[in-house]
């Protein structure tokens, strides 16, 4: 295929984390990665192949359980940092995914913190608002500069999926976990309210969302009751034809497709799978 038969409706998923600067720096480089591959490496010629579309989540993993109200700040300033760096997209998590789903009134604020940086900020009235800014013009080079050594490396490793069998992905997380906790006990790294400006006796006085079992009583009566409508006979056709579809290796697409539309539940879809794939299992090397 040519690349630019496809190449413009390629887009990513990426988080925001709390480093600002860093985080605007990611996304710049990612930018400029894609466009010099696209072009260099790919020979794409049209210019909205190069452009990287992406959409970014601000991240969960750094929302905190202690003093829940801080993290409405520590996600606005994911977001906004998604924005500087040029995203199209953007969710931005609730104050109380550390302790329950969230409630309605922790989704609402966390679309309105979205909605504040898009309507009365201007923010997004420039493309590449911080362009040109020293610090952060090398900042993006010195992380294109990492992020391409890190793509050395896979490719020394044969690839992708050979990278995976040698554990190197999980190595790398492993370790940048390990680092990072590290931090926070050495106190290198502040997290407000977890290791400092800690409240001893610290209540938490949001609502808490909370499920009532019902809704599972519900749901397995509703999956039962689908189960003795549906035709078992178009089923078990498209079970038989997702596991030829694997052991030929086609392409599974169509048949989960025909599978969905014959009432096949994503549960039996993967037990048909896992005859002929079984269960993937990481390799941890450490």
């Amino acid at each position: 295929m040519n690349v630019d038969d496809f190449a413009p409706r390629i887009s990513y998923f990426f988080n925001s984390h709390l480093d600002f600067f860093e985080e605007i720096a990611k996304f710049r480089a990612a930018r400029r990665i894609f466009a010099k591959r696209m072009k260099e490496k790919y020979g794409a010629k049209n210019p909205r192949s190069m452009w990287l579309r992406f959409h970014t989540q601000t991240a969960g993993c750094t929302l905190t359980a202690q003093q829940p109200e801080n993290n409405i700040m520590r996600t606005a300033f994911q977001a906004m940092a998604a924005v500087l760096g040029g995203t199209q997209s953007l969710h931005t998590n609730s104050m109380d995914e550390t302790l329950a789903l969230p409630s309605e009134k922790a989704v609402k604020i966390a679309l309105r913190t979205q909605q504040l940086l898009a309507y009365e900020t201007g923010i997004i009235n420039t493309v590449d608002p911080l362009g040109g800014s020293y610090y952060v013009e090398s900042l993006t080079t010195k992380m294109e500069e990492g992020a391409n050594k890190i793509f050395d490396e896979i490719d020394s490793l044969g690839g992708v999926i050979p990278a995976i069998d040698a554990g190197y992905f999980q190595k790398e997380i492993a370790d940048a976990a390990y680092r990072y906790q590290l931090e926070l006990e050495k106190k290198e790294k502040f997290m407000v309210g977890v290791n400092e400006f800690v409240e001893e006796k610290e209540i938490v006085e949001i609502p808490i969302l909370q499920i009532s079992p019902d809704v599972e009583k519900k749901q397995r009566k509703r999956l039962a009751e689908l189960k003795q409508s549906r035709n078992q006979l178009a089923v078990n056709e498209c079970l038989s034809e997702i596991e030829i579809a694997a052991t030929d290796g086609k392409n599974l697409m169509p048949v989960f497709v025909k599978a969905s539309d014959n009432y096949v539940t994503l549960g039996e879809m993967v037990g048909t799978l896992k005859k002929h794939f079984g269960i993937y299992e990481e390799s941890v090397v450490f």
